[in-house]
């Protein structure tokens, strides 16, 4: 985390345009659509260039959690407070996430996308999503709850598995803690472990232009663009509800918390740049507990709220589930009532914690949820499937910008949020993180 101390800043010499992560992400994104679009068998191949970076990531991921949160933990006095982060940021979570399951209930009803379809169930393939059934009967709530507890203490951090990590780093975080003082040698090892590890997650974002080349390459060669053609309306809904559930509903959550929504996309507005190029969340996970440190959010925070909220906070995923089900439901000429639709909405909250964490997850709650609701098919996913992947971008855009405000709000709710640190940031005015100049110091 930086430290602003007190007196004048000097001005920090910005790096040239080009040198900018961002713009070497746009322009890579911009690349590989172009590739993907007119060369798609090349486009294809470039494949294991954004796999290998989201790789290199997930190795990153366990390490910085266990880290952040260990010695978030084990800095803090009052031990009691972490309950009560805890407890506020799953309200927050169980609240927003209803919410946004609403949001998309609401507007399938009205928008009605997939109305005048009128395609025959018996005319689908279903064998493309038999797989993603198959895994959504095999995850359930309790075994979810049990898979958070680890078969090892370090077995998480080896699996690369979030919950788990969180898991062993609160529970050594609170043992460090109660130790007192005699813990000073291994608290001040794993601060100087965690500068270390963020080193190497700046360094790793070099590659992020190559990834999401890679990525979005393979994208748009292997599903094509024209694969929109067909359900551009759904695809266009739920781009739109997801814009108007982020500016509209954080964006008013944002402004009871004292600052602008638009001010804290345009500070992550890198990470999200790759979010968009990777379809994944995850690739900027590390990203952003930097950020949101540096930010002024306390390390304790954020090492609570970041993690837990990419399992229960998923804003994206819950307003794609309801309205894809609609969509579905609609397009097969199924006439749902308001009963059936509220078990929908009741199934999905329950199956949208069951399924957290998975690969694909987004696919796999919405597999879970039809099989419960029986009046919509399963079978119906295949209608979907081709432009799931064009989804999957917004779902990860939506749910990362989602876990960003939660972080700051619930920060900003325990009247812990470094209010003149976090207003720098978001004015761009924070040195970068390699050249420190004086009176700044990194803590």
């Amino acid at each position: 985390m930086v430290a602003i101390t007190t007196g004048s800043i000097p001005p920090v010499k910005r790096r040239p345009w080009y040198a900018q992560l961002y713009v070497q992400v746009l322009v890579a994104i911009t690349a590989g659509v172009l590739i993907g679009h007119f060369w798609p068998a090349t486009g294809e191949a470039l494949k294991p260039l954004g796999d290998g970076f989201i790789k290199l990531v997930k190795m990153i991921i366990a390490p910085v959690i266990f880290l952040t949160i260990v010695t978030g933990i084990a800095g803090m006095r009052d031990l009691g407070s972490v309950g009560r982060v805890a407890l506020k940021a799953f309200v927050y979570f169980l609240f927003f996430s209803t919410l946004a399951l609403i949001v998309g209930l609401l507007v399938g009803n009205i928008v009605q996308p997939g109305a005048g379809l009128n395609i025959d169930p018996a005319s689908l393939d279903t064998s493309k999503v038999s797989d993603f059934a198959a895994k959504a009967h095999e995850t359930t709530i309790t075994g979810f709850i049990l898979n958070i507890v680890p078969d090892s203490f370090l077995a998480g951090l080896v699996s690369g598995n979030l919950l788990q990590t969180l898991f062993a780093a609160i529970l050594f975080g609170i043992g460090l803690a109660l130790i007192g003082e005699r813990g000073r040698p291994v608290f001040d090892l794993l601060e100087h472990a965690s500068l270390v590890f963020f080193k190497i997650v700046g360094i790793l974002m070099r590659a992020a232009p190559i990834g999401a080349f890679g990525a979005m390459a393979f994208t748009i060669g292997a599903y094509g663009i024209e694969t929109l053609g067909n359900l551009a309306t759904l695809v266009a809904t739920f781009y739109l509800t997801s814009l108007l559930f982020v500016i509209v509903v954080l964006g008013a959550v944002a402004r009871i918390a004292g600052f602008s929504i638009f001010k804290l996309i345009a500070y992550l507005k890198e990470e999200l740049l790759l979010v968009l190029g990777t379809s994944s969340s995850e690739s900027a996970l590390p990203s952003l507990v930097e950020k949101m440190e540096r930010a002024g959010c306390p390390k304790s925070i954020v090492g609570l709220v970041v993690p837990t909220g990419y399992s229960f906070n998923l804003d994206g995923t819950n307003i794609y589930m309801t309205l894809a089900a609609l969509f579905i439901a609609q397009a097969l000429n199924v006439q749902i009532g308001l009963g059936e639709q509220l078990l929908l909405l009741a199934v999905a909250m329950l199956s949208s914690k069951g399924a957290a964490g998975v690969t694909g997850a987004g696919f796999i709650t919405l597999a879970a949820t039809l099989s419960i609701v029986p009046s919509i098919p399963v079978a119906g996913m295949a209608l979907i499937l081709g432009i799931d992947r064009f989804m999957s971008e917004c779902r990860s855009l939506t749910n990362f910008i989602g876990n960003a405000v939660a972080t700051v709000v619930v920060s900003w709710w325990e009247g812990r949020l470094d209010r003149e640190q976090f207003d720098l940031a978001l004015a761009g005015k924070l040195p970068p993180v390699e050249k420190l100049p004086p009176g700044v110091v990194e803590a």
